[in-house]
This record gives structure tokens, sequence and C-alpha cells, in this order.
């Protein structure tokens, strides 16, 4: 696939760094998997349907892969253990595109954007990375010369709204906020009209991260974009849903439950530099055919990066020993 191996050396170093855990818990399984075997055959697919299983990629995308390369097999005949990577690369990648699971690779930070604010409302469980992961979008879409404007409408917690001041200072942005307790909508209304006032380029809302009362939580996010709509009648043109990459299984239940309770259209996975479950980034992505449009691969304020399916999958499934 043409595609793969075009990618800048600095975008595959830091995939390579950030997916390595996961890399080697793939490989080292792999390994095993096709131990004394030369070629492709059901034990080896049967071992494969572990290793995937076990890599967090969850059961119905692992079956729908095992599908795929036993479809290739079938074609192409005795295939050879050692071209099992590239297959998995090559096949993975196409069913990401099949699907729709994936946003356009060539969409940056300084891609044209549809509307003017646009406004992106983040959602997600608290400890996610959600506040830190605004910070990142903040700081990048700055650096690609945009302006930014945070609204701090989790007023659920005195701390969020404390934090994400914090992170604003960092990414160098400004946020509107309002005091512990204040409506939240109230809050998402008064970023967006000053954003507007303002000629501002990009809005991202904070929200609180209750998932405790699903009910609760839909009324207030609706509220929100009603609120909103009345200033911008578009927004928000993104809802952003949050999950640790490093929960695994857990982060499905997670977009489970969020993709119920409002519109999400968009995942940002985050967490996958410490964990060697960055295979949920391919199961979610396929179950839910919303785009996974951001990964956090570090700490660092550019360790937020624009998923590309090519560059995951070539990084995930390629030996770097």
């Amino acid at each position: 696939m043409a595609l793969f191996g075009l990618f800048r050396k600095e975008e595959k170093e830091i995939l390579d760094r950030g997916l390595s855990r996961t890399r080697e818990n793939v490989f080292s399984r792999l390994t095993r998997a096709v131990a004394g075997k030369s070629k492709i055959d059901d034990e080896v697919l049967d071992n494969l349907e572990e290793v995937l299983v076990s890599s967090d990629v969850g059961v119905e995308t692992t079956l729908r892969i095992i599908e795929r390369v036993s479809k290739r097999v079938a074609r192409d005949k005795y295939i050879n253990t050692s071209e099992l990577n590239a297959i998995l690369r090559e096949e993975i990648a196409g069913l990401l595109e099949e699907n729709k699971s994936t946003h356009d690779v060539s969409s940056g930070f300084d891609a044209p954007l549809p509307s003017k604010p646009y406004v992106i409302l983040v959602v997600g469980v608290n400890g996610v990375g959600k506040t830190t992961t605004i910070a990142k979008l903040a700081y990048n879409f700055r650096q690609a010369g945009r302006s930014v404007l945070l609204g701090a409408a989790d007023t659920f917690r005195a701390a969020a709204i404390e934090q994400l001041k914090i992170w604003s200072e960092r990414a160098g942005v400004p946020m509107v906020s309002q005091q512990m307790g204040a409506d939240p909508a109230s809050v998402a209304y008064d970023t967006v009209k000053s954003a507007v006032s303002a000629g501002t380029d990009i809005v991202i809302i904070d929200t609180a991260g209750r998932l405790h009362n699903k009910i609760g939580l839909m009324n207030e996010l609706s509220k929100i974009r009603r609120v909103m709509e009345k200033v911008v009648p578009s927004a928000p043109h993104e809802v952003l849903l949050v999950l640790d990459g490093s929960t695994g299984q857990n982060a499905f239940e997670q977009a489970k439950q969020f993709t119920a309770a409002t519109e999400v259209n968009a995942l940002a996975i985050t967490k996958l530099d410490g964990t060697a479950k960055g295979g949920v980034v391919i199961g979610i992505s396929d179950q839910f055919r919303i785009p996974v449009k951001y990964i956090g691969v570090g700490e660092k304020m550019d360790d937020l990066r624009i998923f590309n399916r090519y560059a995951f999958v070539d990084s995930l499934f390629s030996d770097q020993s």
C-alpha cells in the first residue's frame, strides 16, 4: 500500500516512541503465535485472534480483521508468516477506511475552518486527560496561527476551573469562566459570544465529566448546545469525546455511554504512551464509526497528534528490532 512509509521522520519517531509498549506487547505475542510455522494456517490465525483480543482491539473488530486476513490467505495461497505484519498493516488500515471511522488524514491544525468561530465541545469522564487535551489542542491551534478561546463550563468542581486556568496560561490562550456552581450553559454562551465579538477562530469548551446520571448529563449538554446556537446557529461543530486508552475495555464502555448521551462526532484517545493497550484505538474507531481525530502519545504539548490511520498501524506493526 503506497501510503505506508511516506510519513515525516519526526512524525514516525513520535509515534514509534509513544506506541512502544503496545508494539512490544504485540510483537512478543505475534512471535509466539507464529513460532515453528512457515505458513499462515488455521492455527496461526487462531493464535493471531488471541493476540489481537489480548491487545484490547476488541472481540468484534478482531473477528473482522481475522476474516479479512483469512480471505487474503485464501486468495494469495501459502503466505509466509514473515508477511503477517505487512498484511495486518494493510488489512487494518483498509478496514478503518472502508467503515469511514477515520477523518481525512490531510486535516491538520492549520486546515481551513468550516466556520468561524469553530466551536468544539469537549466531553469525557474525570481523569481521562480531558483538561490536558484541551490545553494541547489550544496550544497546537495557536502554533498553527489560530486564535483560541477556552470556556470553563465544568462548574461542578472548583478544581476543574482552576486546572483549566493553569493550562490556558501554559498554552498562552485566554479563558472565560464563572464561579463554581454557575450554570454551565451560561459559561458556554458567554464564551461563544466573546469569541464572535473578538473574531476568534477556535472555541474549546470544557464540560463536567459525570456519568452516574446519564439523563442529567444529556440535559446539561443539550442546554449548552441550545444556548450556543443562539449565538452561532451551527454550534457546536465538533463534540469531542476524550477517552483514556490505558483503560482498555473500560474506554469502550465510556464511549458507549457518552455516544448514547450526546451526539459525539470525534474522538481523542489519550495516554497511549504509558500502556500496552494501544490496540483499543483500532477497536473503538471501528466499533463506533466515529472518527478518531487525535491521539495522545506523551506529556509534551505537541505529543497530541492528528490521528493518521496509516502512520498509526504502520508504527504498531513494524518490527523495530
